[in-house]
């Protein structure tokens, strides 16, 4: 019998669940990404490139009148975790000022190399499936392109690297 919280043969941990959970997010958004797809109309592009694993992704922004990331579109090719990244960030930067979203991209950033968020805010916990990415350092520049490809967007470059 599986009970969440016992440990021994056959039981799972909360740990586990959570982690069950976490991999089911990614995997879904990896799978169904809700934001993919290139903006009929947008401000400002950039394409992001991991040359060590071949993801590739290109990111669009739609601002609103007072400035703020309207929409986030992109179009990718990659693993599961770049993928769900930008699908991620592509919902959570919504209706935020270009300032807000780097400072976003910087407790991302954080979280991804560490797997702690001691500022994570309710917006930030949707992210939180990401942060067993520092478990793995590969795969933290997987999670971490589609950010690097938006803040090179929101400052007017058209490519990033994760490098």
């Amino acid at each position: 019998m599986n009970r969440p919280g016992v440990s021994g043969p056959g039981t799972t941990t909360l740990a586990d669940d959570v982690g069950d959970l976490y991999q089911q997010v990614i995997l879904e958004h990896g799978r169904n990404p809700r934001h993919a797809g290139r903006l009929t109309a947008f401000d400002a592009s950039a394409k992001g490139d991991n040359p060590m694993c071949g993801d590739r992704v290109e990111v669009f922004v739609k601002y609103a009148a007072d400035g703020t990331v309207a929409r986030t579109g992109f179009e990718a090719r990659g693993c599961a975790i770049s993928i769900a990244s930008a699908d991620l960030m592509a919902e959570v930067v919504a209706g935020r000022a270009p300032a807000d979203t780097r400072a976003m991209f910087e407790t991302f950033r954080h979280m991804a190399q560490t797997g702690d968020c001691p500022d994570c805010d309710a917006t930030m916990e949707k992210l939180r499936p990401l942060a067993g990415v520092h478990d793995y350092p590969s795969r933290v520049k997987c999670a971490t392109l589609p950010w690097h490809a938006l803040m090179a967007a929101l400052d007017g470059k058209g490519s990033a690297t994760s490098e």
